[in-house]
């Protein structure tokens, strides 16, 4: 008979070494995810500021470039809206349980 440890799918608060637990940081969960859209919203935001001045100033060879940076801005911001929208639509629900 083989037998193998069950590993549990989410860590147990408190049964991690410290270094472990600062290891995982904010990369699990919603708290990763949100602040990885927040992130990409900042990054894109900087690329499509860097292109308009680029444009504005003449260096830009390609406007179509400036074109998709503005694109993946707007989609990057929509992202991170329907995530609010859904978090706040799930929080809402789970206060709207009576136990």
């Amino acid at each position: 008979m083989i037998t193998s440890s069950i590993t549990p799918l989410f860590p147990i608060e408190g049964a991690q070494a410290p270094e472990q637990k600062s290891a995982l940081g904010l990369e699990g969960g919603f708290a990763g995810i949100f602040q990885s859209a927040v992130d990409n919203v900042k990054e894109t935001d900087a690329t499509k500021t860097q292109m308009q001045y680029l444009m504005a100033t003449g260096q830009l060879d390609n406007p179509a470039a400036l074109s998709l940076a503005s694109s993946k801005y707007e989609l990057s911001v929509n992202l991170l809206v329907q995530l609010r929208n859904r978090a706040l639509e799930a929080y809402n629900e789970l206060m709207r349980i009576s136990l």
